[in-house]
């Protein structure tokens, strides 16, 4: 391994180490596949990457307790109006995941937080737990929640934001036509998964959000008998499933850049 690393550590990064190995040796062979392209980060095209994400992931990686250890990051929201941070909090120890990654503790998601362009993964994770191509939102806490079913997985946060997504309303996204009753059918599969009051917030935030235009009572209350069945909602929660189906979603997002950012400088570096 002194050898292997020597060679990986030249200043010249494009190259390939091949490893003849003469003769049976299963120790060898073991610590070269323990090796091997060990991770995988991943970036959607209109995000984009700090300079320094990977090597400050690849620390955190390095030092963490789990076998497979998930690595995420903070990102900057860039918005037409305002930026900020997300998540606005790390985990604390014992908090369940679930609820972490979808309870609030304010009007506007983001409390708890995981997003593409911020996830580095073990390879052999990815290939044992891929991502879900049939689901338009909510991939990230779905592929997450499902590998920490697995015990030698964990979730790592790096501090700082390393990430910039660009949250232009105006582009055209998947995710903006995500239908609503698809993402229903998930949250019900998915219950085992999910804490009573992780259940309800998702219920009645985000697949809300995308019922919400509908204008329909019936969905309205579908959906509310739903998290009072099978989740244990807050007030908070019953506070924001009133604003999502009484507010616009264009006036929602100003009023979550005006309370939740800082305002965009005139002219973008």
């Amino acid at each position: 391994m002194r050898a292997v690393w020597s060679a990986l550590g030249q200043t010249l990064r494009e190259i390939e180490v091949v490893v003849v190995i003469d003769g049976p040796d299963p120790a060898t062979r073991a610590v070269l596949t323990a090796l091997g392209d060990d991770y995988v980060a991943l970036v959607d095209d209109d995000d984009e990457w700090l300079p320094e994400k990977l090597s400050t992931q690849y620390a955190f990686a390095q030092t963490a307790t789990a076998e497979l250890p998930i690595v995420a990051t903070r990102l900057y929201v860039r918005t037409p109006r305002a930026e900020f941070v997300l998540p606005r909090r790390l985990p604390v120890d014992g908090e369940p995941l679930s609820e972490y990654l979808t309870m609030r503790r304010g009007l506007f998601h983001g409390d708890g937080f995981i997003q593409t362009s911020t996830i580095m993964a073990p390879t052999v994770l990815l290939r044992r737990v891929p991502f879900d191509a049939s689901l338009r939102r909510l991939q990230e806490p779905d592929w997450t929640l499902r590998c920490l079913e697995h015990d030698d997985v964990g979730l790592v946060y790096a501090p700082d934001p390393l990430v910039i997504w660009y949250a232009d309303e105006h582009r055209p996204r998947v995710s903006f036509d995500a239908p609503w009753r698809e993402q229903f059918e998930w949250l019900q599969r998915s219950r085992s998964r999910l804490t009573p009051r992780a259940y309800a917030a998702l219920s009645m935030s985000v697949i809300s959000s995308m019922a919400a235009p509908t204008r329909s009572p019936h969905v309205f209350f579908m959906l509310l008998r739903d998290a009072r069945r099978h989740g244990r909602p807050s007030r908070l929660d019953y506070l924001t499933f009133l604003q999502i189906w009484w507010l616009p979603d264009r006036i929602r997002k100003v009023l979550r850049d005006r309370f939740a950012g800082r305002r965009r400088p005139a002219t973008a570096h």
